[in-house]
């Protein structure tokens, strides 16, 4: 009975290791299963990283596609606004070069089929404009009298430059000599313009005496010389630093002003002259606006009865020494030390090129009156 007892307990010994042992290997087995499961699904996942990361590339690569193409519009936009703008200079200089008629103030008539080569000026207001223009390397003759922007005389004296003689009444064999093709005049040599348009010569005349009309014959110089961007570049400054003055003495208080163009007999300005024009501008009156002429002759008397508030004097005449001497002297003159200016020691004297010149610098002489006139406002002369 024991022993039997013994095998079953032996048998159930030997079937507990049998299942015992099925159970280790077949748990081995899902372990080995998993494991296998898991590296495969590492390696999906790394595929998937590769995946993603060549996705990323992809999208990288695509954004600097992108960027580079928007760089490439970005520089054949820049490149059309180039052609458009050589186009237009193209367009600007073919209609340069046309054929243009040019009409004078007082009736010339010129044509011209290219920029003249060749040109003479009779007037110091004609030179500036000539030189600010660009159109100075043209000009083979200038008169005694022209001394801006450069010293002309030192020109002359070094052979670089002709003098033509004076600018009132110049003779025409001087200007015939030089073979001009274009030949720019003034109020003060209308004879010899004449004289020169009968012989054929291009002449066109600058007179004009209000600031508008002398803005005019800059553009008309311009187009004469084919420097049209230029002419119009300097009159549109010009009207700028104008308006800046007219608007900032618009409020301020008139003062009457007396401007002396020569002393025996005393002259002064009339209503008729840019100088008239220019003391409105600045803020002020002449005090002979309502003279009949341009240039009235006046009485110490008349100057002391309207009792101006400033005055100014042109440093020199016709390139000399000035006709009244000294500021000191001006106030001795008889009973003017009752009058307001000399007083106030509002007396001034004024560079005579900027003040009697119908050229670019009128505006130099509009801002240096401002001040004389008008201190509180633009500074101290």
């Amino acid at each position: 009975m024991d022993k039997n007892i013994t095998y079953i307990i032996a048998i159930l010994a030997i079937v507990s290791l049998v299942v015992a042992a099925y159970g280790f290997i077949v748990f081995q087995g899902q372990i080995s299963d998993l494991e296998t499961s898991n590296a495969s699904l590492e390696t999906s996942l790394s595929g998937i990283q590769g995946s993603l990361s060549t996705i990323q590339g992809q999208i990288d690569e695509y954004q600097q596609t992108i960027v580079e193409q928007q760089q490439s519009l970005s520089t054949i936009q820049e490149q059309i606004e180039d052609y458009q703008q050589t186009i237009e200079e193209q367009q600007e200089q073919i209609s340069e070069y046309q054929e243009i008629t040019l009409v004078d103030g007082v009736g010339n008539v010129v044509t011209l089929n290219e920029p003249p080569e060749r040109i003479v000026s009779l007037a110091p207001s004609n030179t500036e404009i000539l030189f600010l223009l660009g159109a100075g390397d043209k000009v083979v003759g200038v008169t005694d009298y022209c001394d801006y922007p450069y010293n002309f005389t030192a020109w002359v004296e070094a052979g670089n430059m002709s003098s033509i003689g004076s600018y009132y009444g110049p003779s025409i064999e001087p200007i015939v000599a030089l073979e001009p093709d274009l030949i720019l005049a003034s109020t003060g040599s209308l004879d010899a313009a004449a004289s020169l348009t009968k012989l054929g010569y291009n002449v066109l005349v600058t007179e004009g005496q209000y600031i508008d009309e002398i803005l005019s014959d800059i553009i008309m110089v311009g187009r004469a010389t084919y420097q049209n961007t230029e002419a119009s570049d300097i009159v549109s400054e010009m009207r700028t630093r104008i308006d800046a003055v007219v608007n900032q003495v618009a409020t301020a208080t008139t003062l009457k002003v007396y401007h002396e163009v020569w002393y025996d007999p005393i002259m002064s300005i009339g209503p008729t002259t840019f100088i008239d024009e220019i003391i409105g501008l600045a803020g002020g009156e002449n005090i002979f606006h309502d003279a009949t002429t341009s240039w009235p002759t006046v009485s110490l008397e008349a100057i002391v009865e309207r009792n101006p508030d400033v005055m100014f004097f042109p440093d020199m005449y016709m390139s000399t020494v000035n006709f009244y001497e000294t500021i000191e002297a001006v106030k001795e003159r008889p009973g003017w030390t009752s009058i307001t200016a000399v007083k106030n020691d509002a007396i001034y004297e004024i560079n005579a090129d900027i003040i009697s010149r119908t050229g670019p610098r009128l505006v130099d002489a509009l801002e240096a009156i401002a001040k004389m006139v008008h201190p509180e406002i633009f500074g101290q002369p």
